[in-house]
């Protein structure tokens, strides 16, 4: 859990504007971030648990926000229009994340629901 408090400070990096160091502690976890997610999708597969389902949901969230966060910082135009998409994607990755614990506490969990629908 600390690792992912440490990464999502790095991910508020603004590139040019903050040092060269914090844009490449930025690039070096986002690829952390990918590979631990490589080796986490077929270990959840194998072993799905509340482990595993929290831990996707918390990696793939991240994942997502700094993905769809480059799409709005390169797509969007203009600096009320890009706090305003910025904003609006904040809160829908909260809401993703939010929903992902809701369904792995309250329902099968992402691990299996995906084996689920793999098996159909």
């Amino acid at each position: 859990m600390v690792l992912l408090c440490r990464l999502s400070v790095l991910c508020n990096a603004q590139g040019g504007r903050a040092g060269s160091k914090a844009a490449s502690l930025h690039w070096t976890s986002e690829r952390v971030v990918n590979v631990w997610l490589l080796g986490l999708l077929p270990a959840a597969y194998l072993n799905p648990c509340s482990v595993m389902d929290c831990s996707l949901a918390a990696v793939l969230t991240l994942h997502s926000h700094w993905d769809l966060g480059q799409v709005v910082t390169d797509y969007v135009h203009g600096d009320a229009s890009q706090k305003a998409a910025k904003a609006g994607l904040l809160a829908l990755l909260d809401l993703t994340f939010a929903r992902l614990c809701y369904f792995n506490y309250h329902d099968v969990g992402v691990c299996k629901a995906v084996a689920t629908l793999w098996k159909l």
